[in-house]
């Protein structure tokens, strides 16, 4: 095992999404729904081709596979590394990665927490934090990196 130049004090684990954004994500995923099932009432859906019925099913199959892991993703971080499950995993182990940064978006981090952005050679790997205390390890985790330099 190659030594790492952080190591959290205790594993933490929790969801990767805050409340608030999972009650967003519904009132936006209902919007969208019922706009869905207006537009397929207007219009003769079965006139049109395969590509546009192709199309609108994927849109509401993305929209519901999106929507779940929204709701169930979680972020855990351990004496292994970073790992935020997911549509597709997001993995980072700490012999990798090169600096850590906390980024958000001002006057809405109820809504959308600050995320931490990890840079791993030539790539950067985003993971999301919905709780306090995976926030707090986000920003240890910023502040030991912040001084490596």
């Amino acid at each position: 095992m190659t030594p790492s130049f952080y190591a959290p004090e205790r594993p933490v684990t929790g969801p990767a999404y805050s409340s608030l954004f999972k009650v967003f994500a519904t009132i936006v995923t209902i919007g969208l729904a019922a706009y869905g099932i207006q537009v397929a009432l207007r219009f003769p859906l079965l006139d049109y081709g395969f590509g546009v019925k192709a199309l609108l099913a994927g849109s509401a199959l993305m929209l519901g596979v999106s929507y779940y892991w929204f709701l169930k993703s979680t972020v855990t971080i351990d004496e292994h590394g970073i790992r935020q499950r997911w549509m597709y995993d997001r993995k980072v182990e700490w012999r990798d990665i090169r600096s850590a940064k906390m980024i958000g978006i001002p006057f809405l981090s109820g809504i959308f927490p600050p995320r931490l952005i990890v840079r791993t050679g030539n790539a950067f790997v985003p993971f999301n934090g919905g709780s306090r205390d995976i926030l707090v390890e986000f920003a240890k985790i910023s502040l030991a990196y912040q001084m490596k330099k």
